[in-house]
């Protein structure tokens, strides 16, 4: 009598072998993609960028008494430093804020610009209130700072930037700067002190 049993037997070691080589080609993908990654970081080597609020200045400011109306302009010139040796930066659009205890002062944008590597850029920005009005809490808060000879403000970025390595572009990233407590001088002649400011990325 003929047996018939053999090729059912076979199939399952069949379709494990199968199984296996599947596995084993996925597991191989895998190492070979994290070693690409792996050596394109060792040759590319990132760095944080790095931004440095260099210079601040406010001029015509007037705080009216009878109704809490701000008039001012706000001139800051960020420093943007790229440390990286071959990762270029294109900044295709920046707003920018400046901000009294979490109230918008003023706003502006930005010229889009790029960013070779190892470069060091000045962004100039240019902020005016016009006739703002203020909550009496920051109203009074402002006027008591102005007393001193100054006022502390935060000045935000925002950017949409893409990364560029070789001929390779990545896509858009959102980029946030955030240079806290900045000391301008109503005294022109007062020295400003440079504001290092926080990046997410």
């Amino acid at each position: 009598m003929a047996n018939n049993t053999a090729p059912a037997t076979q199939q399952p070691g069949r379709r494990f072998n199968l199984v296996r080589l599947v596995a084993t080609c996925l597991l191989a993908l895998i190492v070979l993609v994290a070693l690409a990654v792996l050596i394109t970081w060792l040759v590319i080597r990132p760095k944080k960028l790095v931004y440095t609020l260099e210079s601040g200045s406010v001029q015509n400011f007037n705080l009216t008494n009878n109704n809490n109306h701000l008039n001012a302009t706000f001139d800051f010139v960020l420093r943007a430093y790229n440390p990286n040796s071959k990762i270029s930066v294109y900044y295709d659009y920046i707003e920018s804020t400046v901000t009294y205890e979490d109230q918008t002062l003023a706003f502006d944008t930005i010229d889009p610009f790029f960013q070779p590597h190892r470069n060091v850029s000045r962004v100039e920005s240019k902020y005016v209130a016009l006739d703002l009005a203020l909550s009496p809490a920051t109203s009074k808060d402002m006027r008591v700072e102005k007393t001193s000879g100054e006022i502390e403000v935060d000045v935000h970025f925002k950017a949409r930037i893409r990364f560029k390595v070789g001929i390779w572009k990545s896509n858009h990233r959102t980029m946030r700067i955030v240079c806290s407590s900045v000391a301008v001088h109503f005294a022109w002649y007062k020295h400003f002190d440079k504001v290092p400011c926080e990046v997410e990325l």
